[in-house]
């Protein structure tokens, strides 16, 4: 069957290891960090070979085929060098998508992509059909192709997992928006973020479908560029009347799919503010494309719960709301929080800053929040920012969650909000953006 290298051993790696030993090769799986407690447990129960702490050149050089973890850039030594003799590398989802038959839909975006997977995920399970979830979120798809089977995927796909992926076809795929957001790993060129972006959509056949945000910039210039096979859907909050696609006309959500009409109500929706109208659109069209039938679409749309980390109300103490939006580690995602805020705003940001222009929030800013408090170690750009507009005296510099949570407890009166929606990454002070929601909910709950 041929020598297969893992490189990385975190969810993606060691479920393509698992894939891997699974189909029949000879598996040997490389971590320069540690490897987590949970996935050493996985490997050692399917007697997979494994090394953490270091790349050994004369384990790895020799791979026929190397399925490289999403957090590992291109420009990585070892990468460099099985990239200098020739060596195919691929990312786990392209691994995956060889050995699964099933109907995939799925998602990228540089926001809304989880919210958007969650919700036509909920939506499959609520029409009875067989279906897995995985990508960026929860299980690893090339361990649930090893270990399950599904008639149906719904996978949230990042550009860094698309990077690696030349044959893999999805049947529905969505792009939710594009914005500037990990440049750093794109050469600060933001029309190579776009093209990894746009991989989803390489080998789309005139029967599978394209959702897109028409009102998104980025994405229609990127499409006057290209020729796609496929059927087009787009959506819209700004054009109406259009012949396929969605729409909001009238405080309604109009879908238009092949010869098919139908409508739901704006404020039938579980989910709140503008960006979550286009997330609803968009699973909307993915289910009329799977043919699930209208009064489905609009019940589950209208009892979907809320995801963890993405404006999640976490508690009201003393009449001051708390909300955990952790998940929003680029300037985009936390306009939109910013933006469907109601009350007056004491802002929690900060953290590992991928080259972020703060300047589209000033606006915003001014108009609603009254303090910052900074949970980073170099919160020096959110200083020069913002300063002007709140005042020096209304920033503060914080290194703990506890300690942050504090600082707006002493800021926020009766009436306001707390908001984490952090702008940056979290890996300055924190393991994930889950370990920093997570430390800032335990720390409102000791309030």
């Amino acid at each position: 069957m041929g020598r297969i290298v893992v490189l990385g051993g975190g969810e993606s790696g060691t479920g393509a290891a698992v894939l891997a030993k699974v189909k029949g090769y000879e598996v040997f799986l490389s971590d320069k960090g540690e490897i987590g407690q949970e996935y050493m447990e996985i490997l050692r129960k399917w007697d997979i070979p494994f090394e953490q702490g270091r790349h050994s050149e004369e384990l790895i050089l020799g791979a026929d085929e190397v399925v490289k973890s999403p957090g590992i850039p291109s420009s990585a030594p070892m990468v460099r060098a099985l990239k200098a003799q020739g060596t195919p590398i691929i990312s786990e989802i392209e691994f995956a998508g060889r050995y699964d038959t099933a109907r995939k839909i799925c998602v990228t975006g540089s926001n809304g992509k989880t919210t958007t997977t969650s919700l036509i995920y909920y939506l499959l399970q609520q029409a009875g059909l067989n279906v897995g979830l995985g990508g960026n979120i929860g299980k690893s798809y090339a361990y649930q192709v090893a270990t399950e089977h599904f008639d149906y995927y719904v996978l949230e796909i990042s550009s860094f997992q698309l990077d690696n992926v030349y044959d893999f076809r999805p049947d529905i795929a969505i792009i939710t928006n594009i914005t500037p957001d990990h440049l750093d790993r794109y050469d600060h060129n933001m029309e190579n973020y776009v093209k990894a972006k746009f991989r989803i959509t390489r080998n789309l056949r005139p029967e599978d479908c394209f959702i897109f945000d028409s009102d998104d910039a980025i994405t229609i210039a990127q499409l006057s560029r290209i020729v796609l096979q496929c059927k087009m859907l787009p959506f819209s909050q700004q054009k109406e009347d259009l012949d396929q696609g969605a729409y909001v006309k009238d405080g309604r959500i109009v879908l238009k799919y092949e010869k098919d009409e139908s409508e739901i109500y704006l404020d039938e929706l579980a989910l709140g503010g503008r960006h979550n109208i286009y997330n609803s659109m968009a699973a909307a069209l993915a289910a009329k494309a799977m043919d699930i039938d209208d009064e489905t679409i609009r019940a589950a749309l209208r009892s979907f719960k809320a995801i963890e980390h993405r404006l999640e109300p976490v508690l009201s103490v003393g009449g001051v709301l708390y909300v955990n939006d952790s998940k929003a580690t680029n300037v985009d995602a936390a306009w939109y929080a910013l933006e469907c805020q109601t009350r007056p705003v004491v802002w929690i940001a900060g953290g590992t800053d991928k080259g972020n222009d703060y300047s589209v929030l000033a606006p915003l800013v001014k108009e609603k929040v009254k303090a910052i408090v900074c949970l980073g170690v170099d919160n020096r750009k959110l200083h020069e920012a913002f300063e002007g507009i709140v005042g020096s005296e209304n920033i503060i510099d914080t290194l703990s969650a506890e300690e942050a949570v504090k600082e707006c407890s002493r800021r926020a009166v009766p009436g306001d909000v707390v908001l984490l929606s952090p702008c940056c990454a979290s890996f300055d002070l924190f393991t994930c953006y889950e370990d920093r929601g997570d430390k800032f909910k335990a720390a409102v709950r000791a309030l």
